[in-house]
């Protein structure tokens, strides 16, 4: 505990409940519900990204007014995806942001026109490997 002069002594802040979890060497801690407004959900269109989802930044927008709009987070995310295409995992993980603020962020960036998004091949829509397979033996009988 730390004592003022003159005065009762005062609690130590990081000796109150709660206070283990933080450090002075921590800095600022921002909630993702703040990040994203509150938002869990990756905007009005239900898009839905999955892990492997890969991330583009449309050519054809650049500059636009809307950018003043954009928090720090959607300018991460767009300074990721100048360099090269990512996957939703690696832009996490880049970003140092949970997958679901990046999903909610990415939902706006999608809206606005900022972003393409290619979404992986569902495993039903491959082909049989059996095909595949006879494939390759044709191949190799000619």
């Amino acid at each position: 505990m730390s004592r003022t002069v003159g005065g009762p002594e005062a609690p130590d802040p990081y000796e109150l409940p709660g206070s283990q979890w933080y450090d002075a060497e921590a800095g600022p801690l921002v909630r993702p519900y703040a990040m994203t407004g509150g938002r869990t959900e990756p905007g009005p269109g239900g898009a839905r990204f999955d892990l492997i989802a890969l991330v583009t930044l449309d050519d054809t927008v650049s500059g636009s007014s809307e950018d003043a709009l954009l928090g720090p987070e959607h300018r991460t995310l767009l300074t990721l995806c100048r360099t090269e295409t990512q996957s939703v995992a690696e832009l996490s993980a880049d970003a140092d942001l949970p997958v679901g603020v990046v999903r909610v962020l990415l939902g706006d960036l999608l809206g606005s026109g900022y972003v393409t998004v290619s979404r992986p091949v569902p495993p039903a829509q491959l082909p049989d490997e059996r095909i595949l397979r006879e494939v390759i033996n044709g191949l190799r009988a000619l």
